[in-house]
């Protein structure tokens, strides 16, 4: 083992990240057994690739909770129930904390009724859409995620004011011998977390990521501020958004519009995030395996159809995740120099054991 250094791209393991989450959260005020469960979340947005969403927010996190945003030790709690729906409290707690919470009662609630809704207020930033939409998929369920996003980088179609996010939405569906079909996106062009992550590695946004307030392509990730993120399909992703954000902010009482906090800028004030998870238990419909098996069917189908020409492949949603994450299991996952920098940083200023590189 050696101490990862920023001179050259190094591998980590996922037990060493999370390991090393898991500390610094625990020395930044959270129980253990919350600090654990955030480390592994976060790990593994990094490990199937969500690079924008895993140890990068490690530092925005440990601010906000250093300036008193975060409530380390919330009461997270349900506030409205019926039999296939909940609405939970987080009490401005870590998000994935939350989410965990929601995940765990919709796939409760699912198994008696078939399918079940849980939503939440007063939560936070929790990574990846995708991580709580493939939750239930281990209880053979299909699940689905919907979130309002921590900073509005959308203006409605034709303005100029941002008063929407990238609110992404999640679903993951089981498959039989072939990976699951796992759709996570944003509905904007390109999540705001990918930006980041751009600038984190001193490379340009492709066009159509992000334009200027004249309309203008906006290329350089230093300088998203002077401008905003693209909606999937025009004024198509535009609605999106503002349906997701209908039904995981405003139906639960959370932030939506111009109520929504810039977590960027503003360490201090409650975000009042809002997200909601779904869960369809297989079972109700039908048989689990057929169900599979027709999945699977479809998925070769869609797979080997033909091609236009000079494409080599036809990718199912999550495909490509699916093979990031085997790939990070063998060989490690690849922080950016920069970025180990920063950690080595924050470990030191933290007291804590920096991140070791295998």
């Amino acid at each position: 083992m050696t101490d990862i250094h920023a001179t050259a791209p190094a591998r980590v393991i996922f037990a060493q990240l999370s390991r090393f989450i898991t500390v610094a959260m625990t020395r930044l005020g959270l129980p253990e057994a919350d600090a654990a469960i955030v480390g592994r979340l976060m790990s593994e947005a990094e490990l199937q690739g969500s690079d924008g969403h895993g140890v990068i927010r490690l530092l925005p996190y440990a601010r906000r909770i250093r300036a008193g945003g975060l409530n380390l030790r919330p009461n997270i709690k349900v506030v409205q129930e019926r039999p296939g729906m909940a609405l939970l409290d987080g009490d401005n707690g870590m998000g994935h904390l939350v989410m965990q919470r929601a995940a765990e009662l919709a796939i409760e609630k699912a198994r008696h009724c078939g399918i079940a809704w849980v939503g939440s207020r007063f939560s936070n930033h929790a990574g990846p859409a995708s991580l709580y939409a493939r939750m239930p998929m281990a209880h053979d369920m299909i699940g689905l995620y919907f979130a309002v996003g921590n900073a509005n980088h959308l203006p409605p179609w034709g303005g100029l004011d941002m008063l929407l996010s990238t609110n992404p939405i999640a679903v993951a569906v089981p498959a039989g011998e072939e990976p699951p079909v796992v759709l996570d996106m944003a509905t904007t062009v390109a999540a705001y977390g990918k930006v980041k992550a751009k600038a984190q590695r001193g490379e340009m946004m492709p066009p159509g990521w992000m334009i200027d307030r004249l309309g203008q392509p906006l290329l350089d990730p230093k300088r998203a501020e002077e401008g905003f993120l693209m909606p999937i399909g025009g004024y198509k992703g535009y609605g999106l958004s503002l349906i997701v954000g209908l039904l995981a902010g405003t139906l639960n009482g959370a932030a939506m519009g111009s109520g929504v906090i810039d977590f960027n800028h503003d360490d201090t004030t409650t975000t009042n995030t809002g997200q909601a998870v779904m869960a369809i238990d297989l079972s109700a419909f039908g048989e689990v395996t057929g169900f599979k098996a027709r999945v699977d069917q479809l998925v070769r189908e869609l797979r080997g159809s033909e091609r236009m020409p000079g494409v080599d492949r036809i990718w199912l949603p999550g495909e490509q995740s699916h093979e990031r994450r085997a790939a990070n299991e063998r060989d490690g996952m690849a922080l950016p120099p920069v970025l180990l920098q920063q950690l080595d940083a924050f470990a030191r200023d933290m007291g804590i054991p920096t991140l070791q590189a295998t």
